[in-house]
């Protein structure tokens, strides 16, 4: 598939993703990079969203001991600068990580522990990406907007979640 995307003119965001999904997976179907293929999905739903940030964090160090060991590691990302290491458990990200599922925030000021990367960041969606079962990275969203995210966000993340997690 050509490095081009259809962005459709709804402003649905459930319009958005059924339109998004399919060309999500030709562009990433075929390469075998993991960085590559995180790169061109950030970039795909920052131009399809024009979300305020969205990356991945990858989880590093957990050995055979499993999870709670290691730390999130800041992978390819579009926005303004993120924080690059992040504790199992701490934040929403590592909260993701721990729960093992999908974590909405309307308002991030609101969540305990929230760790503020940018002052921007208003509301935030974080979504684990699983392999075997195990949290193998997280796809996290930020919007500069409070209660920006929606159950089509929520859905339509955890697709492309689906559709990348064997590819990393």
């Amino acid at each position: 598939m050509a490095e081009q995307l259809h962005i459709s003119d709804t402003t649905d965001r459930a319009g958005r993703y059924r339109t998004l999904l399919p060309q999500l997976q030709a562009l990433l179907a075929g390469e075998t990079d993991p960085v590559a293929n995180m790169a061109n999905c950030c970039a795909a739903l920052r131009q399809t969203f024009g979300f305020f940030w969205v990356g991945f964090y990858m989880v590093k160090g957990t050995g055979d001991e499993g999870q709670g060991t290691g730390e999130l590691v800041l992978g390819p990302f579009q926005g303004d600068v993120a924080c690059t290491r992040i504790a199992f458990g701490k934040g929403v990200c590592g909260t993701a990580w721990q729960r093992g599922q999908t974590i909405v925030v309307p308002d991030v000021d609101a969540f305990p522990g929230h760790i503020a990367c940018s002052s921007s960041s208003r509301s935030e969606i974080v979504v684990p990406l699983l392999r075997d079962g195990a949290v193998i990275a997280l796809l996290d969203v930020d919007s500069d907007l409070l209660d920006d995210f929606t159950q089509a966000d929520r859905q339509g993340l955890e697709a492309v979640a689906n559709i990348i997690a064997p590819l990393l």
